[in-house]
């Protein structure tokens, strides 16, 4: 039996992977970490575990891994701890607020020779894995472009805090797009170039991005980034992909497998509900093997450094209206 804690319950994912872990054969939820008391106090009650308001003392236990959902300035010291501590780690993305931080956790982990996988969800959407089999397979040809969108609500409270954010909208939902398309590509972005602002609330944080990326073959993509849907919006947001090759061109919507419901008495006329494979369930799975088997994690430390790279770049590239050179040497 695996047994892993939560670190923070700070990130709304923690009471999904929770609830994974709760329906996860050969796997258990053991323990909760979270200096927020009150917070803390809520979950471990919530899921009938202990909470622990010390860190120390929670690193202390009987933990195999832990899984790291603080506010993302808060990623860095818990890493560094965790990995101290001998445990292995699934942090959530992005892995950290700057790229010096993220290399400095990898290092961390590999020191102490514990996995480091980055939370990267959207790659167990089925549509998404299928087509990175067709991919593989030289069904689409040579890969010529890529277009992709992340767009959703704003979820408000720290992640429109950039002293506990790092950034807004373009730091939150570019992470998980690029990351897709790096894993389909297996190349890296050499050149970004974007345009940030906030358009959609008052708030002094970017809600809204649009990115241009060169991948080192050659292959040109865009990115629509956004925190862009209304709270009444009937489905939370969307991740798309179309990828345009020499054969075929082949669009996926991770979040598109939805039913549509229809009420009289709502404050919604229609809403949507999910109805695809659980993408958060597929990671905590994968995780909890990795751990098991003490293999390579298949979302590594490396791809949460290089997909919050090109954010952090894009950031760059629209402050000083110029494009962002990424070196990989």
């Amino acid at each position: 039996m695996i047994k892993v804690g939560i670190m923070s319950f700070a990130h709304m994912h923690a009471y999904s992977y929770a609830n994974c872990l709760k329906n996860l054969d050969g796997a258990e939820l053991s323990a909760v970490f979270d200096d927020d008391e009150a917070r803390g106090k809520r979950a471990g009650e919530q899921f009938g575990v202990p909470h622990l308001s010390d860190m120390d003392a929670f690193l202390n236990d009987d933990l195999d891994a832990v899984i790291i959902c603080s506010e993302n300035i808060f990623h860095k010291k818990m890493v560094l701890k965790a990995a101290a501590a001998k445990k292995h780690i699934l942090c959530e993305k992005p892995l950290a607020t700057t790229v010096e931080d993220a290399e400095a956790m990898i290092a961390a982990c590999k020191e102490n020779n514990v996995i480091l996988q980055t939370a990267f969800p959207v790659r167990f959407s089925k549509g998404i894995r299928k087509l990175k089999k067709m991919i593989d397979h030289g069904e689409l040809g040579k890969i010529l472009a890529m277009r992709t969108t992340n767009r959703g609500q704003n979820p408000g409270g720290w992640f429109v805090d950039k002293g506990y954010s790092g950034g807004g909208a373009v730091l939150d939902h570019t992470v998980h797009m690029v990351d897709i398309m790096r894993w389909y590509l297996g190349k890296e972005i050499k050149e970004v170039y974007a345009t940030i602002g906030h358009y959609f609330s008052d708030m002094d944080i970017d809600d809204a991005g649009l990115l241009t990326l060169e991948f080192e073959d050659g292959t040109i993509a865009s990115h629509d980034t956004s925190w862009s849907r209304f709270s009444k919006y009937p489905a939370w947001g969307d991740a798309t992909i179309e990828v345009i090759g020499t054969k075929k061109t082949v669009s996926v919507d991770a979040f598109g497998d939805q039913l549509r419901l229809y009420k009289q008495q709502s404050d919604q006329t229609m809403s949507f509900v999910y109805a695809g494979n659980d993408i958060d369930f597929g990671l905590i799975e994968d995780f909890v093997f990795t751990v098991k088997t003490g293999g390579r994690p298949s979302i590594s430390g490396l791809d949460g450094l290089k997909a919050m790279e090109a954010a952090l770049a894009a950031y760059k590239s629209a402050e000083t209206g110029k494009s962002v050179i990424l070196n990989h040497q």
